[in-house]
C-alpha cells in the first residue's frame, strides 16, 4: 500500500460523488427552466436570467448541442470507472422515468405553457408597477 497518493478507490468514490453532484445541479437547472419564471412575477429582474436559461433549454431541444453538464457527467462517470453515457440527460433521467415516453410532446407543451405564462404574468406585473 502506497501512501504517496490517493488510492484508486478514493479517486473512484470522489468521482462518483462528483457524478451525483453534477446530476443534482442538472436537475436543478431543468427545474429552473420549467418554473424559474414564476419568481420573476414577484421580482421582475429575474426575468433576464430565466430567459437565458429557457433559451438554452429550448436550443438544446431543437439543435443537437452538447450540454456542458452532460459532458461533465460523462467525464466524471468514466473517471469513476463507469460506462460512458449513451443518451442525454433528458432522455436518461426524465423521459420514460418521470413520465411515459409517449407523453413527451404534451409534457414539452405544458413546460412551454408554464414558461410563457410566467413571462406574461411578469410583464403584467411590470407594466402595472410602471403605470401605478
Amino acid at each position: 500500500m502506497s501512501l504517496t497518493g490517493p488510492s484508486p478507490y478514493a479517486e473512484g468514490v470522489g468521482n462518483r460523488f462528483l457524478v451525483g453532484l453534477i446530476v443534482t445541479v442538472h436537475f436543478a437547472f431543468v427545474a429552473y427552466v420549467v418554473v424559474g419564471g414564476v419568481p420573476a412575477i414577484r421580482w421582475p429582474w429575474l426575468f433576464w436570467p430565466h430567459l437565458a436559461a429557457a433559451a438554452w433549454g429550448l436550443s438544446g431541444l431543437l439543435i443537437p448541442l452538447a450540454c456542458p453538464l452532460t459532458v461533465a457527467e460523462d467525464w466524471a462517470r468514466q473517471r469513476a470507472g463507469q460506462a460512458a453515457l449513451t443518451r442525454g440527460f433528458i432522455d436518461r433521467y426524465i423521459t420514460g422515468v418521470l413520465f411515459p415516453a409517449r407523453y413527451t410532446m404534451p409534457v414539452v407543451g405544458l413546460v412551454a405553457l408554464v414558461v410563457v405564462a410566467s413571462w406574461l404574468l411578469t410583464y403584467r406585473q411590470w407594466s402595472l408597477h410602471r403605470s401605478g
